[in-house]
């Protein structure tokens, strides 16, 4: 043999082409392109999950149960769970027969257009501000309002905090 490497079979080397020598050095470009696709998607993966950590960092959805109940003109809210809420960042939204009062309780209040003086529990502005569970809060309607509640309407009541829904109730008007 001759100043060449030996093979461990005896054999003299085999002369490679410099041309190969040189292809089998570089990465063909499929897999150039799979690495920078996996590399993308990890950075898409780890701005996802980063996202996701900030939003559950965030205050979560406040959330209750309400039951509704209509005696005549006069709906009454009960908290029946949940969340606390904090009557100065509600709103009320109520509907009769899916059809929008004309004038929705400024909550809390004492007198207010569309409505009798005088509601109950944590609507009345000189309560309270926390509505918490087992609280009932109680509301007239005034005949000045459109549509007005009358035996057996349909009356639909949502909470509503931040324009976010926290509950909903839905009753049948009973005589009053």
């Amino acid at each position: 043999m001759s100043g060449g490497l030996e093979r461990p079979d005896g054999d003299e080397p085999v002369a490679v082409p410099a041309s190969d020598a040189a292809d089998r050095g570089l990465a063909p470009v499929g897999v150039v392109l799979l690495v920078a696709i996996a590399t993308v998607l990890a950075g898409s993966v780890a701005t996802m999950a980063f996202g996701a950590t900030e939003a559950l960092s965030a205050d979560p959805t406040q959330t209750a149960a309400i039951g509704a109940t209509a005696e005549g003109e006069r709906v009454i809210l009960t908290h029946r769970g949940g969340d606390r809420l904090d009557v100065d960042e509600l709103d009320i939204r109520v509907a009769v027969d899916g059809e929008p009062l004309e004038h929705q309780p400024p909550v809390p209040f004492f007198s207010a257009t569309g409505f009798r003086p005088g509601p109950t529990g944590p609507f009345n502005a000189a309560s309270d501000d926390d509505w918490v569970a087992g609280e009932s809060a109680a509301f007239t309607v005034a005949g000045t309002n459109d549509p007005t509640i009358a035996t057996g309407r349909t009356v639909e009541v949502e909470v509503v905090v931040d324009g976010r829904p926290v509950a909903s109730a839905e009753t049948v008007a009973e005589p009053g």
